[in-house]
């Protein structure tokens, strides 16, 4: 659960920078939303979310 929220946190944080200083238009952040949500009822939303906890896991065991 902690994993998703902060990825929820981060990813809306980074949208959010994209809107207002990148260039990205507030039509083509809702397209990304909508495909996020239908990513997540799809078959693959398992191996996605796999992918991103391996990958969290992976960093978060990286010694700087």
């Amino acid at each position: 659960m902690a994993v998703s929220v902060s990825a929820v946190v981060l990813l809306t944080v980074v949208v959010v920078l994209l809107v207002k200083k990148g260039g990205l238009k507030a039509g083509h952040a809702a397209v990304c939303t909508l495909l996020g949500f239908y990513l997540a009822s799809s078959s693959l939303a398992p191996a996605i979310s796999e992918a991103v906890t391996s990958a969290a896991r992976l960093i978060s065991g990286l010694k700087l």
